[in-house]
């Protein structure tokens, strides 16, 4: 299983630097620019045997090249051991800071706050988020990502459910658009 994991490792690392090479791209988020991305992943309960699949769309807005005010909707379907399996909806606006470490990779780090929801309940939903936006094209990206939710009824219950969250870990492609300027830099 080792050397399994080790070829996928390799194959994925050779992938990776073929598409930067024959396909230089020269992508940078512009003021003003939107974004949209869709993705999908799984998510682990901190603590328990519960697990779920989810699949993320995502809208965005470049406040500056950086700073990035955005909407998430997330429908995810919880497989539940011992218990009947559930779905719920997430819905949060987000604040990322896209950081420019080169014209492909743009890593980021942000913080996002909203509503879990279902047809039993609604709760409170916040927390960290981080990821890295792989450029293949001038609007074009492939997007790595990963956020912790923890879940609360009032904001004094936040605080002590911060290590009874969702490990959330997505991958998904998205485009960017609109903005002034140039994407090409000298």
């Amino acid at each position: 299983m080792k050397r399994n994991f080790g070829f996928s490792l390799i194959a994925a690392y050779a992938s990776l630097f073929l598409l930067l090479a024959v396909n230089p791209v020269s992508a940078l988020p512009l003021a003003g620019d939107s974004e949209i991305q869709i993705s999908g992943g799984a998510s682990h309960s901190q603590g328990s045997d519960t697990g779920n699949f989810n699949a993320d769309l995502n809208y965005g807005y470049y406040l500056s090249p950086g700073w990035e005010l955005g909407f998430r909707q997330a429908l995810n379907y919880n497989f539940i051991n011992h218990a009947p399996d559930a779905w719920q909806a997430t819905t949060t606006p987000f604040l990322h800071y896209n950081f420019r470490v080169t014209n492909v990779l743009v890593p980021y780090l942000g913080i996002s706050g909203g509503v879990v929801w279902n047809d039993r309940d609604v709760t409170g939903t916040m927390g960290p988020a981080a990821g890295l936006k792989l450029f293949v094209s001038d609007q074009t990206f492939v997007n790595i990502g990963y956020r912790y939710e923890w879940f609360f009824k009032s904001f004094e219950a936040a605080r002590d459910n911060r290590t009874h969250g969702n490990h959330v870990a997505n991958i998904g492609l998205g485009f960017v658009w609109g903005g002034s300027g140039d994407r090409k830099t000298p």
